[in-house]
């Protein structure tokens, strides 16, 4: 209704058409080109100027894109409103016009607003930034690309997953690389016969054995919990975080190897059945 009512009382009947082009004059035409063209050039020197702003300072270079497409959008509106004034149109009907337009697209593009200005949100507060390996709810991955509708991540196994910004800024964020060093948790099962004691001296061992193993930081190992066929132990060790992976993957899969040496028997999940005679 609002939308009807609005264009009702702008709309541009023949008599008004006839009018417009009857006032129209050759002086009129001259006026409103050199204008157009003083508009074009001063519009492409504010943006050079602005370009030149932008090398000078630490501003995200897609924060930077999006307020220049933003202000040379600006522009070029406030152009065309100045050169059609100079050709007498009435330029409150063309405001409004223009108005009940904006209003209507950007009611059908409300999902697409709200992703770029969920990718607004994160190149301000910078949560992570290209490279960082991320956990975005249940994705996981390396950061490749933060877009303006899409923020795109690699999984572990060379996957790419692209994720809605508005999706990003409702979740939760996990930044693993935010930080120089990380902690490891590695969890082995261990037989209820192997003393507690026995078990977690060989965990600790094979973490400081690791070359990558970082030495001013603690190497635990503690009882995690009591299954039905075997005691749960967690080994926790710290690593620079670019070496993360290196040393999860070296420890968990020299285990079975530092347990036969000690004598400890590793276990899986089973089930003892006793029979009666």
């Amino acid at each position: 209704m609002f939308i009807s009512s609005v264009l009702d009382t702008t709309a541009i009947d023949e008599k008004q058409v006839q009018s417009f082009f009857s006032k129209l004059t050759l002086e009129k035409l001259l006026y409103a080109a050199v204008l157009l063209v003083l508009c074009a050039v001063l519009i492409k020197l504010i943006l050079k100027a602005a370009d030149k702003l932008f090398s000078h300072s630490k501003l995200d270079h897609t924060i930077f894109g999006f307020l220049r497409t933003t202000t040379k959008a600006i522009l070029i509106f406030i152009a065309v409103m100045l050169v059609a004034g100079t050709l007498g149109v009435d330029t409150s009907s063309l405001l409004a016009i223009l108005s009940v337009a904006g209003l209507a697209v950007s009611l059908s593009m409300q999902t697409a607003l709200s992703n770029v200005a969920g990718a607004l949100m994160i190149l301000t507060a910078k949560p992570f930034r290209a490279g960082d390996y991320v956990q975005i709810g249940d994705k996981a991955g390396t950061v490749l690309t933060i877009g303006a509708v899409y923020t795109s991540l690699r999984t572990y196994d060379n996957q790419i997953i692209y994720l809605p910004n508005s999706q990003i800024t409702t979740g939760s964020i996990v930044n693993m690389t935010s930080e120089d060093v990380r902690r490891i948790d590695v969890n082995v099962s261990a037989s209820y016969d192997d003393a507690a004691d026995k078990v977690r001296a060989a965990l600790c061992a094979a973490a400081a054995a690791h070359e990558k193993t970082l030495r001013d930081r603690p190497v635990e190992a503690h009882v995690f919990s009591y299954g039905d066929s075997s005691i749960q132990y967690v080994l926790r060790f710290w690593a620079r975080t670019e070496d993360y992976w290196t040393c999860y993957n070296d420890v968990l899969d020299g285990m079975q190897e530092v347990f036969s040496a000690a004598g400890i028997t590793m276990c899986y999940p089973h089930i003892n059945v006793h029979m009666g005679s």
